[in-house]
């Protein structure tokens, strides 16, 4: 069987990226990946960010969800159609605060309805778990690119490892090597917010290219692989 390539962290217009859905495929599709997730923000109320993101609709809302869904049902077909690609809806549970310690981001890949991000965090794992979904922490330690650190889960990893399918062991750039020295299950995304960002950390999967194989692939996280997608070598 041969490794997938898949990226299950991307965001696009509908929140705070640089880059239309239909442009996203296109990029994607056209350099050959096989899965992808669309996982746009979902953002807590009780923030400055949230409160921003959602008065200049640059999040994924209860109000705006199902339009979401829709427009990556679409997206979906036609990536299937034209390029052969996979691509899995999903969001990013977002709770950001002036903390580092206290914040978190949570990739859901492939849930039914919205979860809020204002519910707790264990009833947002409980919702997504009911629905099936795969729940992935994002960029858990300490990056080279992120304006504001998200902390929280690695702080309390001892009471949160449970509730993870995997953790990001790379992003965007960056490596968590304290991720793999705790045997945790591991996916390397992209983070893609503008065009460049297609060249990074990427995820390796041996299994079928349909929705829930990727799913027990991630849960299972055997045979997982990582690779450094490039444009091209830099040479002095």
């Amino acid at each position: 069987m041969s490794m997938l390539l898949c990226d299950f962290h991307i965001h696009t217009t509908w929140s705070d990226g640089s880059v239309d859905l239909p442009d996203v495929v296109d990029i994607y599709g056209q350099a050959g990946f096989d899965v992808i997730s669309v996982t746009d923000h979902v953002y807590n109320s009780d923030s400055t960010i949230g409160a921003w993101a959602d008065r200049l609709n640059q999040a994924v809302s209860e109000e705006n969800f199902p339009t979401y869904m829709e427009a990556l049902r679409v997206e979906s077909e036609r990536a299937m159609r034209r390029y052969g690609m996979l691509l899995i809806p999903g969001v990013e549970i977002t709770k950001d605060y002036l903390s580092e310690e206290a914040s978190a981001h949570v990739l859901l890949l492939g849930p039914g309805r919205y979860i809020s991000a204002d519910l707790p965090w264990p009833d947002i794992f409980r919702e997504a778990r009911g629905q099936g979904a795969i729940v992935v922490a994002c960029h858990p330690h300490y990056t080279d690119h992120e304006l504001h650190d998200t902390l929280y889960f690695w702080r309390h990893r001892r009471q949160y490892a449970p509730f993870f399918d995997a953790w990001e062991v790379a992003n965007r750039n960056d490596l968590f090597s304290v991720v793999s020295l705790n045997n945790y299950p591991i996916l390397a995304n992209g983070d893609f917010h503008k065009a460049q960002h297609l060249y990074s950390w990427k995820t390796l999967l041996p299994c079928r290219k349909e929705e829930e194989s990727v799913k027990e692939c991630i849960r299972d996280n055997r045979g997982v692989a990582i690779t450094m997608f490039r444009n091209g070598t830099a040479r002095e």
